[in-house]
């Protein structure tokens, strides 16, 4: 049987190529299969004691039980699988929340210092029946797994979202007992030739006991004492700018407004500008009971930059109203003052007494007044924009109105009002 030449492999200088058989079919040489990245080493968020076997399992791709038992077998030897654990408890980041659950802080499965302290009485039996722990070893080893429960419990559990306040000052307490307990059996022993030695490790008992008792309370005092101290210098240095600004630029903003005329748009701009100003300095936070007042003043700024007006805002009392009455409010007090600007002009004045069983508004110019029964019945504005939106809200409008000024009350709910 006969071959034909691969023309790839033909051409001048390279002589007859190798021969392809009819019957054989060139393969391609398949590229080696990607390797799988490794994933990131990252503590996880729910843990046993500190995350690390199970970060270290999830990176090199062990079981977590595995990775555990080689840091025990490793602890012997010179404690070095206790120092590589610590090392990577320390350097190893934790991994993102995946919800707001998971951002408050890592949660652990098991309560570590409550362990700690009922693995002591057996660590004491085990001690003192194999005789490998004399009196002043066991005492040792007691004040030594207490400071251990102590610090656990201020710089681990403290932070831990899983378990309540009593459980963590409850184990802090009992260590601090167990303290005072090694302190007293130190200090009975005072007898024995290193009777010294005896008196310093019983008062080093009793100190660490004492401060786990009292500490809490000192930091949490210290701090709510520089919490005092930081808002006291903030208020002043506060009120010190007030009293410069006041001095200086609302004086100044003041003296504009008087001399360019209320009508003129330069006035409306330095009248904006020192209202906003004033409530930076003076109104501070509003409280919830005082949204009605905070949403009018809105109003009063909006009206004022739309027309040549000066509209004042006074409110007092407070009260949380429905949102229903509190927009019904709003809007009708809003219409209220827009009629005033275009058909009066000048001042116009909005009083406010906002209280649990009544909230009035009142709404006041200094026009020519008119007549509500001669408005035409096609312009709706006074009618079904205030009277009408303010009784379908389970309130009422009142318009009274002379050749001195309109005078608007805004009742909530509907009831005799008193007046001002």
């Amino acid at each position: 049987m006969g071959c034909s030449p691969d023309p790839s492999l033909t051409g001048p200088g390279r002589g007859a190529g190798p021969c392809l058989d009819a019957g054989v079919t060139a393969t391609a040489t398949t590229a080696p299969a990607e390797i799988e990245p490794r994933p990131p080493l990252l503590r996880p968020r729910r843990v046993l004691l500190a995350g690390v076997s199970a970060g270290v399992a999830r990176h090199l791709g062990r079981r977590t039980a595995t990775v555990r038992w080689w840091f025990l077998l490793l602890a012997p030897l010179g404690g070095a699988g206790v120092l590589l654990y610590l090392w990577l408890w320390a350097f190893t980041p934790v991994a993102e929340p995946a919800d707001a659950e998971e951002a408050k802080g890592l949660r652990r499965a098991s309560p570590v210092a409550f362990q700690l302290l009922l693995l002591l009485p057996g660590v004491l039996l085990v001690g003192l029946v194999l005789g490998v722990l004399s009196r002043f070893g066991a005492l040792a080893v007691s004040a030594l797994i207490c400071c251990a429960v102590i610090a656990w419990s201020l710089g681990v559990d403290r932070r831990d979202p899983s378990w309540p306040a009593w459980y963590t000052s409850g184990t802090r307490l009992v260590a601090a007992g167990v303290l005072l307990l090694c302190a007293l059996f130190a200090a009975l022993g005072v007898t024995n030739p290193q009777g010294v030695a005896t008196v310093l490790l019983a008062s080093a008992f009793a100190l660490v006991a004492l401060g786990t008792l009292f500490a809490p309370r000192v930091v949490k005092l210290w701090s709510e004492l520089g919490s005092e101290r930081v808002a006291r210098v903030k208020e002043e240095q506060r009120a010190e700018m007030a009293a410069h600004l006041h001095d200086s630029v609302l004086q100044t903003l003041a003296v504009i407004q008087n001399r360019a005329g209320a009508s003129s748009e330069v006035a409306r701009l330095a009248r904006a500008q020192e209202r906003e100003l004033r409530d930076w300095l003076f109104a501070g936070p509003a409280p919830v009971g005082a949204d009605l007042a905070a949403r009018l003043r809105e109003v009063a700024e909006t009206v004022e930059l739309e027309h040549p007006v000066v509209v004042d805002v006074v409110a007092i009392g407070e009260a949380v109203l429905p949102e229903e009455a509190g927009q019904a409010l709003v809007a009708a007090t809003r219409e209220a003052v827009v009629n005033a600007a275009r058909h009066a002009g000048g001042d116009i004045s909005v009083y406010v007494e906002i209280a649990a069983a009544q909230t009035e508004v009142f709404v006041r110019d200094r026009g020519a007044g008119f007549d509500l029964a001669a408005v035409p019945d096609g312009r709706l504005g006074v009618r079904e924009s205030i009277i009408g939106r303010m009784q379908r809200a389970g309130g009422a409008a009142t318009v009274r109105s002379s050749g001195a000024g309109t005078e608007i009350v805004l009742r909530w709910p509907e009831t005799e009002g008193r007046r001002p």
